[in-house]
Order: C-alpha cells, then structure tokens, then sequence
C-alpha cells in the first residue's frame, strides 16, 4: 500500500511555514492519540503517521529532498524509514514531547507511561552513517550493495540486572515541602538513565554497557533512480543499545561516479558525438553509449554540426515514477586543420558550387527554432 502524502497527512499547504505545520501537528496527534481513542487500531495508525509526516516536514533538508523526490528521498525506498507501520510510541513522544508541553501530562498518562512517567524509558542506539557509490547504470536500474559496517553490539554473555536506584521504574520520586503542602515530582532515574537495568557481568573486550564492536556485512536496496545526495535509511542497522534496547539506523548517503561520455541533467543524459566531416554529407551509422550499453543511431545526410538528437526514455527513471528521461546526442561535425594538396583542390572546386552554400532554412532557424525541433 502507498504512503500518503505527507502535507495530506498534517492538513498543510506544501508552502506552510513551519510554525503552521508544527500547530498542524499538534492538532492532528491530539485528535488521534491512543488515550483518547483506547483500542482504536485505525487511530493509533493515523496517530503515527503524523509524527511520521511531521518528522519529515519539520527538517529543513528532509524537507526539501521529500520535495524533490517524495517518500523515497526520505528513506521509504530502503525498506527502513521512519516506517508508520514499524514506527513505537517511545519514537513518537521522545522526539515530539516539545510540541504538547504538559498535554499528555495529568490528563493523558496512562498510555504506555510516557506521559505520568510512571515507567521505564527504552534505550535506543546511535545511528551510523556511510557513503555509497553507484555508477549510471545502477542508478538507472536500482542495485543491491553489500557493505561492510562496523557496528556495536550486545556482546555475547553480557547480563544485566535490575537498577537498585529506582527498582526497574525507570524513574525517581521526589517529594518537597512548599507552603501549599507536600508536592511530588517524578524525573528520569540518573543511575539507570530511565532504563531501569544496570550492568551486571561484563564480557572481557565489552564497554561498561555490554557493548562490543563488530563487523557485519549489511545487504542495502537502492532504487532505481536514485540520485547524488539521497540518503536512504536501514532500520536497525546502526549501533545496538544497551540493556537490550532498539537499535538505531544506518543512514546510506548516494554518491555518483561520473561516466566517462555521458553528462547527467536531472533525469536526462547528454553525450557529444564528434562525426567525421564526409560521415555528416554523406549519412551513416555510429554507436553511442548509454548508461546501460551501446545502442545504434542513424545520422541523416546533410546533419548539420549542432545537431541534437533525442533518444527518448535512454535517460533516467524518475524516482516517484513519473517516467524515464531522454538522452540528448549533440552532433559535432569535425573539421581537419590539414588537408593534402588534393584535399584542398576539391574544396577550392566546391567554394563557388550552390551545394556548399548554406541555405536561407538554416540561417533562419533560431536557438528555439532547434529546441523545438529536438522535442518534436
């Protein structure tokens, strides 16, 4: 099933500022939230997929990459993502628990315990972050990359029992005397960090949280028509957490290798095709590399220098699927700087012969004249 679309999902124009999308947000989550909709599956989706969108929409450069190229350039093309589907609430109320202030405090805490802080806070790892190359032919087709990422890990025998501070609440009691009376305030276990589990026995080689670094090769799905700059999300894949937490993501960065010919412009390649000058008078066949080989073209006789052929749909696909781009073969005929005696006494023949002369056509084809001809 598709993802809908992100300022769809928050109700906002896509020119909204981000005080209208962050009061958006606020609106929406509150409408949906679980405490006020107990065991309404439907609403608890649409409850995640606003933090989803406003994840997205409140970063400037998420933002503007979900602009350019939609729900992939965020991350759903890698089969990780924020995700909607796989996303917990501890995401949702730790990244977000600026915007509703004391909302989800007295009135709404009972859900999960986030918001009276009555139970333990879940440990989530460090994202890591690579860099991958592709060449043209795997943006145009997708590819699946191999890497090798050092990551840490939960080390084998590592135990952990539970914090003697706050007895596995995850949360510490305090309580002062004020004029008014006795006032009790709750606030995350410093011991624990709001986990509720220590360290316990330690393997040789570990941190003091059980942690390890180890090699692990990650197999990355990159979609067709991924571009320089994009970064694609792995869920999981980054450094475990202590205590048995949620792991954090590998963000993959694309990086483009540049082609040897071919010049990339958005979706569409060029190529310059250098002819001989008896090959452009005469007509002939030549091949011209694309991004995924060699194919075939005709040059007419009489192709003037200049000349742009399109080859359509030998480009790159669109990353939203929006179609497939052209190649653009620009036409360049070449002229020699030495030509023998002989040479030069058939030109001198041809200088006053009415074949030689450019034509009244050519001289009145203007620069939009040719791009027109190029797309017809």
């Amino acid at each position: 099933m598709s993802k809908r679309d992100y300022y769809e999902i928050l109700g906002v124009s896509k020119s909204a500022t981000a005080t209208e999308i962050k009061k958006a947000y606020r609106k929406v989550a509150l409408k949906y939230h679980p405490d006020r909709n107990p065991d309404d599956k439907e609403a608890e989706e649409k409850f995640k997929e606003a933090a989803e969108a406003y994840e997205v929409l409140s970063d400037e450069n998420k933002r503007s990459r979900y602009d350019q190229f939609g729900h992939a350039g965020v991350g759903g093309a890698a089969g990780g993502g924020f995700g909607g589907g796989g996303m917990n609430m501890e995401d949702i109320f730790s990244q977000f628990g600026d915007i509703f202030g004391g909302a989800f405090g007295g009135g709404f805490g009972g859900f999960g315990g986030f918001g009276g802080g009555g139970r333990t806070r879940e440990q989530r790892g460090s994202n890591l972050r690579i860099r991958v190359k592709l060449n043209l032919q795997e943006m145009v087709e997708g590819t699946t990359k191999k890497v090798k990422v050092t990551r840490m890990k939960l080390a084998p025998g590592a135990t952990f029992k539970t914090c003697p501070t706050c007895h596995g609440s995850g949360q510490q009691i305090r309580v002062m005397n004020t004029p008014l009376g006795q006032m009790q305030t709750s606030t995350s276990c410093g011991t624990c960090r709001g986990t509720g589990k220590i360290a316990d026995k330690i393997p040789s080689g570990a941190n003091n949280q059980g942690l390890i670094k180890q090699d692990e090769t990650v197999e990355i799905k990159i979609p067709a028509g991924a571009r320089e700059g994009i970064q694609l999300q792995v869920r999981g894949k980054g450094n475990e957490a202590p205590f048995g937490g949620v792991a954090g993501d590998l963000l993959v960065v694309i990086e483009e290798e540049p082609h040897k010919s071919l010049h990339r412009d958005g979706n569409n390649l060029h190529y310059d095709l250098n002819v001989s000058l008896p090959d452009v008078v005469l007509g002939t066949d030549v091949e011209v590399p694309t991004a995924t080989g060699k194919v075939k073209i005709k040059i007419d006789k009489g192709t003037q220098s200049g000349k742009v052929l399109r080859l359509k749909n030998k480009g790159l696909p669109s990353l939203e699927g929006y179609g497939t781009g052209d190649l653009f073969v620009h036409v360049n005929a070449y002229i020699p700087e030495k030509l023998t005696s002989e040479q030069e006494e058939f030109f001198k023949r041809m200088r006053g012969n009415e074949s030689f002369k450019p034509t009244e056509e050519c001289k009145s084809k203007s620069f939009f004249d040719k791009v027109k001809e190029m797309f017809d």
